[in-house]
């Protein structure tokens, strides 16, 4: 294997392990009863912006629907967890209000 070849086995089994990854965090934010409240919107709204930009330079600058495409799974899995968590908060708001009334 040449080293481009290897960097780009690493990048592969990597980014394929991190998406995987998302799936603990996106179990335990939809079991969440407490709002979510580890759930650090500006880090994964970072992770989230970080792994789009990620698509367009893989996309523009390369040419490359294989790297673009990995993003893209993180993207969704940030958006996931994102979404999720916004949820669970709302629902969290809904009980407190619920309970002061």
């Amino acid at each position: 294997m040449t080293v481009p070849e290897i960097t780009l086995a690493a990048f592969m089994l990597c980014n394929s392990l991190r998406v995987v990854a998302y799936v603990p965090q996106i179990a335990r934010a939809a079991k969440d009863q407490s709002g979510a409240q580890a759930i650090s919107f500006a880090t994964w709204s970072l992770f989230l912006f970080s792994n789009l930009s990620a698509v367009a330079y893989a996309l523009v600058n390369k040419g490359d629907w294989t790297m673009a495409s990995m993003f893209l799974a993180n993207a969704i899995g940030c958006s996931t967890i994102l979404l999720i968590g916004a949820w669970k908060r709302a629902q969290h708001r809904g009980r407190e209000l619920q309970v002061t009334t």
